[in-house]
C-alpha cells in the first residue's frame, strides 16, 4: 500500500518517528514536508532531522520537501510541486494533515482524486465555526470530496457531525501528540541529586498568549510563598505583561523565562520540574484542542494539572489534578498539594507515565493509523462501513 502524507507537523524531528514506524508496518511511504514553517508570532521553525533508534529504525520512508506557497499563512498554503509529487508517488491513500477549510486541503484532495487515491483529512476543530467564502466552499468541497476523516478528538466528530459531514470518520490523536519513549524521559536532575533542599518548581510549556492561562499560573505561584519557581517554556505577545506581573506580585527573580528549545531538549527541561501545568481558558473562537506537553510531562514522570478547557480532563484522566478553567484559588490549592505531599507527586508521576504508554506512544498512534489506510484502501470492498460511521482505529 503506497500512502503520501503531507504534513507541515513532521517538520519537527520528534514528530518523525511515527513516520518510520508506519512504514516498519507495511505502509510504503512517502512524507512531504516543507522547509520550515513560519508561526504566527513570527519565529521560524526550521526542518530537523533524527536518526531513529529501536524498531522505528528499520522501517524506510522517503522524506520530500516541498517549497511551500504562502508559508506561514495557516489557510491558503499550499505546495505548487505537490501534483509532480502525486504523479511520482501513485499513491493509494493520500493523507493531508490539514483541516478541511485550509487551501492546502483542497489542492491535495483534487490531487489525490485525479490520481486515483484514496484522499484522507485531519481535523482539530472542537468549536462550531461557519467560515465565510472562500473557507467555507472549501470545507464542503472536502467534506464531499475526501474518502474519511481522522479527528483528534471527540468534540471534533461532535462537530463534522454538527456541520453536516456524513462521510467515514475515526478518531486517532494527532502524531504531533505521539510521546516518543526513546526522547521523553526522565533525566537525573542534578539539583536533585546534589542533595539538601531545592525549591519547588512548576513549569508551563506553550504559547505566551491570553488563551493560554500563563497569567493565572504567574499569580497561583506567587501565592505559594516560600521560594517556590516557575519557569515558563514559550514565546509570544504576552511575555512582557507576565514578567511585569511577577514582578509586582514578589515572584520577581523566581520566575524564569526560557526560549524555543529544539524538540530533542525539552524533555531535559520537563525532568528538572516538579510540577507542570496547563492552564487554558477558552476563548469565543478557541480551545484547548489536546495538550501535547501533559503528555510529554507524563512521560518524563512529571506531575501534571490543567483547567477542564477542551480535551484536557480527557487527556489527563486519572494521572493527574484538574481545576476549574479560570479558578485562580483552585490552582494555587492543587500546586498546594504537590508541593506538600511527596507520595501524591509520586503517585501521579507513576499513574502519568503508564496512561502515556498505553495511550499516547508514536508505535500506538501509528498502529491506529495503518488500520485507517487499510480501511480506506479497501473502501470499495464488500463490508466496507457505511458512511457516517465513527469507528475505532485499532
Amino acid at each position: 500500500m503506497r500512502v503520501l502524507l503531507v504534513s507541515k507537523a513532521l517538520i519537527a524531528g520528534a514528530y518523525q518517528r511515527k513516520a518510520a514506524l508506519l512504514a516498519a508496518q507495511g505502509v510504503d511511504l512517502t512524507v512531504v514536508v516543507p522547509p520550515y514553517w513560519n508561526d504566527d508570532v513570527g519565529r521560524r521553525a526550521p526542518l530537523e532531522r533524527v536518526a531513529h533508534a529501536g524498531p522505528a529504525a528499520a522501517g524506510g520512508y522517503r522524506l520530500v520537501v516541498e517549497p511551500m506557497a504562502f508559508n506561514g499563512h495557516f489557510h491558503v498554503h499550499f505546495y505548487p510541486g505537490l501534483g509532480a509529487r502525486m504523479r511520482e508517488v501513485r499513491p493509494d491513500v493520500v493523507h493531508v494533515d490539514e483541516e478541511p477549510y485550509n487551501l492546502a486541503t483542497a489542492q491535495a484532495i483534487w490531487l489525490a482524486r485525479r490520481a486515483g487515491a484514496q484522499p484522507l483529512f485531519y481535523t482539530w476543530q472542537n468549536l462550531y465555526r461557519r467560515y465565510p467564502p472562500p473557507f467555507g466552499w472549501i470545507e464542503r468541497y472536502c467534506y464531499g470530496a475526501a474518502a474519511g476523516a481522522i479527528a483528534a478528538n471527540a468534540e471534533a466528530v461532535g462537530v463534522l457531525h454538527q456541520k453536516g459531514y456524513r462521510g467515514r470518520m475515526w478518531t486517532v490523536p494527532h502524531v504531533s501528540v505521539g510521546v516518543d519513549p526513546d526522547l521523553f524521559y526522565r533525566r537525573p536532575d542534578p539539583a536533585g541529586e546534589a542533595g539538601g533542599a531545592r525549591p519547588f518548581r512548576v513549569g508551563f510549556v506553550g504559547r505566551l498568549r491570553p488563551e493560554k492561562g500563563a497569567h493565572l499560573l504567574v499569580e497561583a505561584v506567587s501565592r505559594l510563598g516560600g521560594d517556590a519557581r516557575l519557569d515558563l517554556l514559550g514565546w509570544g505577545p504576552e511575555e512582557g505583561r507576565l514578567r511585569a506581573q511577577a514582578s509586582a506580585l514578589g515572584l520577581g527573580d523566581r520566575l524564569t523565562v526560557h526560549q524555543a528549545l529544539p524538540s530533542q531538549r525539552v524533555p531535559e527541561f520537563l525532568s528538572r520540574l516538579d510540577a507542570l501545568v496547563l492552564p487554558s481558558l477558552t476563548a469565543p473562537n478557541w480551545k484547548e484542542q489536546f495538550g501535547r506537553a501533559l503528555t510529554e510531562a507524563m512521560a518524563c514522570e512529571v506531575p501534571v494539572v490543567g483547567s477542564d478547557s477542551g480535551e484536557i480532563a480527557r487527556v489527563i484522566g486519572d494521572a493527574g489534578l484538574v481545576f476549574s478553567e479560570g479558578d485562580t484559588a483552585a490552582l494555587t490549592e492543587r500546586l498546594e498539594r504537590l508541593r506538600d505531599d511527596p507520595a501524591l507527586r509520586r503517585d501521579l508521576a507513576a499513574r502519568g507515565l503508564a496512561r502515556v504508554r498505553a495511550r499516547f506512544t508514536p508505535d500506538r498512534i501509528a498502529g491506529q493509523t495503518v488500520d485507517v489506510y487499510r480501511q480506506v484502501a479497501g473502501a470499495g470492498r464488500p463490508g466496507a462501513p457505511p458512511p457516517g460511521a465513527v469507528q475505532a482505529a485499532q
